[in-house]
């Protein structure tokens, strides 16, 4: 499948799954963390697709656009030269926090090109300048495309895999932060090509926990994106699955119990549901995406077991910006920052 398409190699497959000491619990995790050394997490799965379609494009100068902590930029600049592309990064502002800081030195500290504007509604206009570039190829916020979607169907393959090596039970239910929406939607599209290729069990529920609010993260969005994902992947097949986009909305579940104050803002529940992934020697979780989810795995109404929890922000330790660096970064940054 993914020899038929543009792609560029950056991760390190398959990422481990372990079971999460939890007595009494079905609880297991799939280790996304670890896609790759430099920078891992679950967008090193989304660039490995948008990289090598930028490449064929004949790009140069790849454009990651996201809040100013997003880890969909952090993983754009520092994987981008081992596609021989050069970075840029589009940004716009989010709530302040220790997360997001470190995400911002660690994009700072990869020397990109950057440009800033105040708000997120002035994104589709700075995109469309970004286009009009000589060589650039300009990504929405999370890569949340069907091409983007192609990565994490690629780890719903991997998983079977894994499942049918006896690494881990079949799931019943997938616990995953939603953000942009790009991998809730490649798993989603995944599971149910893999069952009707006859690679795996019946999907399981993909239970997905929002990061940040709807719509971006309404469940038609998700499922839409998720069909079209399937029908790239028909159209280099020649021939059409039976998998309807009505048929992937009855498998996702999405959960905004547990967002707070919204997108950037940690939570009470976060924070002790981080607590019981530590405990269980698991490595630190961020409190913006992998607390949030992790809430959701241990709180009632998830879905049965057995139950895995997609842990999707790199664990990898982040470069720091030196004080050179972050004096020449933009100065709405350099204001967020407190530089």
């Amino acid at each position: 499948m993914a020899a038929a398409l543009p792609w560029v190699r950056l991760g390190q497959w398959p990422t481990p799954v372990a079971a999460i000491a939890a007595a009494g619990d079905d609880l297991w995790v799939k280790r996304e963390d670890l896609t790759a050394p430099a920078y891992g997490g679950n967008k090193v799965r989304t660039l490995e697709a948008m990289f090598g379609r930028a490449r064929a494009a004949g790009a140069t100068r790849i454009w990651a656009t996201g809040a100013f902590g997003s880890n969909h930029v952090v993983a754009t600049v520092v994987h981008a030269r081992a596609a021989g592309l050069e970075a840029g990064a589009l940004l716009f502002p989010q709530p302040p926090g220790e997360p997001a800081y470190a995400n911002a030195s660690a994009i700072i500290a990869a020397g990109p090109r950057i440009a800033t504007i105040p708000t997120v509604a002035l994104l589709p206009l700075a995109m469309a300048a970004r286009r009009r570039e000589p060589g650039a190829y300009v990504m929405p916020p999370g890569g949340a495309t069907a091409e983007g979607a192609l990565g994490a169907m690629s780890a719903a393959f991997e998983l079977a895999g894994q499942a049918a090596a006896g690494a881990l039970p079949w799931p019943a239910t997938i616990v995953v932060p939603v953000g942009s929406g790009c991998t809730t939607a490649g798993l989603l599209a995944g599971l149910h090509l893999a069952h009707h290729l006859d690679l795996a069990p019946p999907p399981p529920m993909v239970h997905a926990v929002r990061v940040t609010p709807w719509p971006v993260t309404s469940r038609w969005r998700v499922a839409h994106l998720a069909a079209r994902a399937v029908a790239l992947i028909d159209g280099l097949r020649g021939e059409v699955s039976p998998i309807s986009e009505a048929a992937l909305r009855a498998t996702l579940t999405i959960d905004g119990r547990f967002l707070g104050a919204g997108y950037g803002h940690v939570t009470a529940a976060g924070e002790a549901a981080a607590a019981r992934l530590a405990a269980a020697g698991l490595p630190a979780v961020d409190g913006v995406y992998a607390a949030k989810a992790a809430a959701a795995l241990f709180a009632p109404g998830r879905g049965p077991g057995p139950a895995l929890l997609w842990l999707t922000k790199s664990s990898t330790a982040l470069p720091r910006a030196t004080d050179a660096q972050l004096a020449a970064a933009p100065a709405a940054l350099r204001r967020w920052l407190g530089r």
